[in-house]
């Protein structure tokens, strides 16, 4: 009996099971209708209001007027890079102008003592006292907004001076050298006027000001201070020395502690500041044996990037003393760095140097310099000597006299940034008395000083915020001075990237092509994939290795970084890859096959690079209408050209800076601007003689820039019948309710729009506005939605959603083409913007049977309906991303992270593709834990006692020299105040560090129609289908909705993961050197030099009574902790 019920209990059992699956089948027949119908509806509407068949007909109809040229890669990026040579030059020349008046000026001044002279202080200009008068070194000073200044309030008939805090603005010295610049005011005026498109030009003084035209209101930080120094920047620094290796020594025995140790590492960090990407360094700590800071570059010397510098900053706040200080092992130790660098042609082969910090030596250290230094000298020491007391200055200077040094006196933290430049001045001395002006050019860096640059972060493309400068040094050439090498100063200019890059147009390169600079040490100057910024917050912030990201870095696809070492080589030449890009964010893979063009910037050290794609980047089809015709359609209403392109030299002459590219273009074409510099045909060129206008008969390489205002007419007016048809289905009325707004772009910039729904109505409010830069012709990129289409099959619409910030839209993209003599060019892109509720109102529509519908021949569920709650319809794009689904939440989402089992499937059989992709610019949060420094036991007696020592202390100071900066042991003073303050809990702070990342992208095989499956899930299965979305990049995925398998498959996420690495082969990544092409001047070394210039103390020794009573009061209080 009990094995009859359980027999029916179980056949029960299956046939509910059976009945359930059969109920619940989904018919793939059903889906394969809905899916077809929905295309049609869809294709339909997307011609209909974007009028892209009638474009193609319109460019059908000129295909015999018109002619498609082959773009030759080599021809081009020579031609460019004559260009940027060109634009260079004319920069050097004007900083060599620069550089002979300040010499003159100083060759015919007698330094005056007494001299008394006002000028005018950056800081203090326009500024009234309390009785309404300008204050001392201020004055009136006229200030007006110029564009070509980043709309900055600048005079351009005058510059100014700024000068640090810490520098006393009316030294003889500075007012001497200041009175001298006044020579560079007229230099700088004239500059200007014969190269309007110079920007920023200046003097950094040896002494410390910083004069600048134009003159500017020079804005102190948010504690007034002014703390800008022009000796620390890079332009200074590079021009005032040559290439360096260095080896930084600190002494970290139980000697150094306190303010002692917190001043070395200062040191330290200031002269890795003085440091570029032609220098190499190492730091040793030293007590009875030798340490490296970073044992990983034991042995070895690295390049001064910005990374390794901020590594080794990180790396010396850890230092911590003890022991006995043991010189001779260390320096043993970095002459033998320096001797096997030297030996191997490794480092810069240029100047070497060992900076030694301590508060003493005391060992006999001779033998050392006669075994690896004497009688030569090649490598030259620099001594600091750190804290009040003299007992061992003697020997330090020694040392420093002794090896063509120089020796310093450092007993404050105030005194570090100015005995520090000191080196520089000694290592300038041999180019100084050889008068060679060598011309230096920095790496890109961002401009973070002036005012108004970080409003720059949000309106301006990433790549467009760097820029580049020239600089050349200026030496006295007063014979009873020259063998102390004296250095004057530095001159130089500031060159946005931007301009250099506009001499590549953007539009000869295509779509997905692109131009870029690198450096002689293959670190980026330029290129669209460069991000120097991130977001920290809701603030956009420059990367802390902005600048030192390496070309592997981007064309990472160049995995034997065969097209770095050309470039960086200086070589000329071309190189096919075949990469993955990636756009929308890196959310779309393309995979592209592009043609890389390269060659030498002559008399600089940069490399200039540029990529046509090939197919349809290396065709481009030239047309040709009067002047007259163009004109007319170019002044309609819908149209618009690229803002950032150039059409028209606007910025050359004052006037002209007014207009708008689109405006100057037509006041050009009008006749009422002929001084405009445009870019049309030269009727007078050599290229274009006897061509009457007509384009066709010219060669593509002698037109250059010349074609494009001609090509952007005859874009007007093959695209002017765009404009009536769009309006034409306006005013009848016929324009369905959530097509928003309509749009085309062509190849030279411009752009069609019109907005089928008011502003009021329209979700898309930020679409192609302005501030949409994504969607935009920008000197960076395409618009997104051109670039989509032309990796797409021409007449086939491309869909994708948006999601701007909660506001969700969908936009639809297709390629236009034009065919001649067997070629076919991509002409354009043309598209619509429609609602999230247009679409859904057709897609539920289509989605659902009706209750009357012959189910006869399905077999499964019948009639079906995606509105029913057993099931889930989703329409995801071909990179996976959801386009439409019952719950708005998961639209704009990826496909895997609504359902994941689903996607999981998909990916398994074949539908969906993985694509690896990689970000080595990426940044990382960094969690870890920061305790206190303080003593973690500190009893009331010892916080009292500490106190006592401080304040008797420092009243012993006060009286020795007034200097506050100079802290007795004012290390027990800091535990003292942390006692009070600090917990012993850990405050875990998360930073966002530089770090390498590998995330996943999907595409959809196209060859994969339809796919259909059961997943098993535990105690339920799911069915699904999917089906192409004819003539569409759309899949549609019908699943049940009732079983559950999260448990089973979880989610599939597109966040990106950090690449870690073992320490081996961090350890073998930090230190690896690169191909890098060295600068091709050095100057180590003049037999005039005077050696014996090498510094001598500058501090006043304490008093002897004094000092003696402060250690007898010190000593009992001692006793008592």
């Amino acid at each position: 009996m009990d094995q009859r019920i359980k027999l029916q209990g179980i056949v029960g059992f299956f046939l509910l099971w059976a009945t359930v699956q059969a109920q619940m089948k989904i018919p793939p027949e059903t889906v394969q209708q809905w899916a077809s119908v929905f295309s049609t509806q869809l294709r339909d509407l997307s011609t209909q209001y974007s009028g892209s068949l009638l474009l193609q007909k319109k460019l059908k109809d000129v295909e015999s007027i018109i002619k498609i040229v082959d773009l030759d890669g080599g021809d081009l990026v020579k031609d460019y890079a004559d260009e940027i040579e060109r634009m260079l030059g004319s920069k050097m020349k004007s900083v060599k102008r620069l550089a002979e008046s300040a010499e003159d000026a100083d060759l015919y001044h007698e330094f005056n003592a007494s001299l008394e002279f006002d000028y005018y202080n950056s800081m203090l200009i326009n500024t009234a006292d309390e009785d309404g008068n300008y204050v001392d070194l201020g004055g009136e000073f006229p200030l007006e907004e110029n564009e070509h200044f980043n709309k900055m309030p600048v005079n351009t008939q005058q510059s100014n001076i700024q000068v640090p805090t810490n520098v006393y603005n009316k030294d003889p010295n500075i007012l001497n050298a200041i009175y001298n610049s006044e020579a560079l005011n007229d230099v700088f005026i004239a500059n200007f006027q014969k190269d309007p498109t110079l920007t920023w030009q200046y003097f950094g003084s040896s002494t410390g000001f910083f004069r600048i035209y134009p003159g500017i209101k020079w804005t102190p930080d948010t504690n007034g201070v002014a703390a800008f120094d022009c000796r620390n920047r890079n332009w200074y620094i590079q021009a005032a020395t040559s290439p360096k290796d260095i080896i930084i020594m600190v002494d970290i025995s139980g000697s150094m502690k306190g303010l002692k140790m917190t001043i070395a590492k200062h040191t330290i960090n200031t002269i890795l500041d003085t440091l570029g990407e032609n220098d190499f360094v190492n730091v040793i700590a030293y007590t009875d044996y030798v340490r490296y800071v970073e044992p990983c570059f034991k042995g070895t010397l690295v390049q001064a990037d910005l990374d390794n510098r901020e590594h080794f900053k990180m790396l010396v706040e850890e230092l911590h003393v003890k022991g006995e200080a043991k010189i001779k092992n260390a320096m043993k130790e970095s002459f033998k760095i320096l001797s096997e660098a030297r030996a191997n042609g490794l480092g810069s082969m240029c100047n070497q140097a060992i900076m030694l910090i301590t508060d003493g030596a005391m060992e006999d250290f001779e033998s050392v310099f006669e075994e690896f230094n004497w009688p030569e000298r090649r490598v030259r020491v620099f001594t600091y000597l750190i804290g009040r007391e003299m007992t061992f200055a003697q020997n330090t200077k020694w040392i420093a006299c002794n090896n063509k040094g120089y020796y310093t006196h450092v007993s404050t933290l105030a005194d570090v940034q100015e005995n520090v430049m000191e080196y520089l001045h000694v290592l300038s001395r041999p180019m100084v008395i050889n008068h060679d002006h060598d011309i230096i050019w920095t790496e890109a860096y961002m401009d973070t000083v002036l005012p108004k640059t970080k409003e720059l972060f949000n309106t301006k493309a990433q790549s467009l915020l760097l820029m580049t400068s020239v600089a050349m040094p200026v030496f006295s050439k007063k014979k009873e001075t020259l063998s102390h090498g004296i250095l004057l100063g530095v001159v130089g200019s500031d060159i946005p990237l931007m301009e250099l890059m506009k001499l590549a147009p953007r539009y000869m390169l295509g779509a997905h092509g692109y131009a870029f600079l690198i450096t002689n040490n293959g670190y980026i100057l330029a290129h669209p994939d460069l991000r120097p910024l991130y977001k920290d917050g809701k603030k956009l912030k420059p990367k802390p290795n902005y600048n030192s990201v390496d070309l592997s870095e981007v064309e990472w696809e160049d995995t034997e970084e065969m097209l770095r070492t050309a470039m960086v080589r200086g070589e000329t030449g071309t190189l096919g890859l075949n990469v993955k890009a990636s756009v929308d964010n890196g959310k779309r893979p393309l995979f592209l096959a592009n043609e890389y063009f390269y060659t030498n910037i002559d008399d600089t050290p940069f490399s200039f690079g540029m990529v046509l794609t090939r197919g349809h980047g290396t065709l481009m089809f030239v047309g040709n209408v009067s002047v007259e015709e163009g004109l007319h359609d170019l002044t309609s209403p819908d149209l618009s050209i690229a803002t950032e392109w150039t059409y028209c030299e606007t910025d050359i002459d004052p006037a002209h800076r007014k207009y708008s590219q689109l405006q100057a273009a037509i006041r050009y074409l009008l006749g009422k601007e002929p001084d405009l510099e445009c870019k049309t045909v030269n009727m007078s060129s050599k290229c274009c003689r006897g061509c009457h206008w007509r384009l066709m008969t010219t060669p593509l390489r002698c037109l250059g820039d010349e074609l494009l205002l001609q090509q952007t007419l005859f874009d007007a007016v093959v695209t002017a019948p765009m404009e009536a048809y769009w309006n034409a289905l306006m005013l009848n009325d016929r324009v369905e309710p959530g097509i928003e707004t309509a749009f085309l772009g062509t190849r030279s910039g411009l752009m069609r729009i019109v907005r089928y729904a008011g502003v009021e109505t329209r979700v898309a409010k930020k679409f192609l506005t302005p501030v949409d830069k994504d969607n935009l012709f920008t000197i960076d990129h395409f618009p997104l939605w051109y670039r989509l289409a032309v990796e797409n099959p021409p007449g086939s619409f491309f869909y994708y959603p948006v999601n701007d910030k909660g506001m969700k839209y969908v936009v639809a993209t297709t390629a236009v083409t034009v065919s001649s003599q067997g070629k076919t060019a991509i002409a354009g892109a043309v598209g619509l913007q429609m609602s999230l509720d247009l679409l859904e109102k057709r897609f539920w529509g289509i989605t659902k049977q009706d209750s009357d519908t012959d189910c006869s021949n399905i077999e499964g569920l019948c009639p079906l309906s995606c509105e029913s709650p057993e099931l889930n319809c989703f329409l995801v794009d071909n990179n996976g991303f959801t386009l439409l689904s019952k719950d708005r939440k998961e639209i704009g989402r990826f496909f895997g992270e609504v359902d994941g089992s689903v996607m999981a499937t998909l990916i398994k059989m074949g539908m969906f593709k993985k694509v690896s992709l990689f970000d080595y610019q990426a940044m990382c949060k960094n969690s870890h834990h920061h305790a206190s420094s303080a003593r973690p036991l500190l009893s009331p007696l010892y916080v009292v006692v500490a106190l006592l020592r401080w304040i008797f202390s420092n009243a012993v100071m006060f009286v020795l020299d007034f200097n506050f900066c100079a802290l007795w042991h004012s290390d027990y003073f800091v535990d003292a105040k942390a006692g009070y303050h600090t917990t012993h809990k850990q405050k875990k702070v998360e930073a966002m560090v530089p770090c390498e990342t590998a995330y996943t992208a999907f595409m959809a095989d196209s060859s994969v129609r339809e796919a259909n499956s059961i997943i098993k899930c535990g105690r339920c299965q799911k069915m699904f289908v999917v089906q192409q979305v004819p003539d569409s990049n759309l899949v549609f995925v019908v699943t049940e909705a009732n079983c559950d398998c999260s448990r089973q498959y979880g989610p599939i996420p597109l966040q990106p993961k950090e690449i870690k690495y073992i320490t081996t082969v961090k350890c073998n990544r930090m230190k690896s050197q690169k191909v890098r092409r060295r600068p091709e001047s050095c100057h180590a070394y003049h037999p005039k030099e005077n050696a014996k210039d090498c510094g001598g103390a500058s501090a006043i020794s304490p008093s002897i009574t004094l000092f003696s009573a402060s250690l007898l009061v010190s000593a009992p209080l001692l006793r008592l902790m």
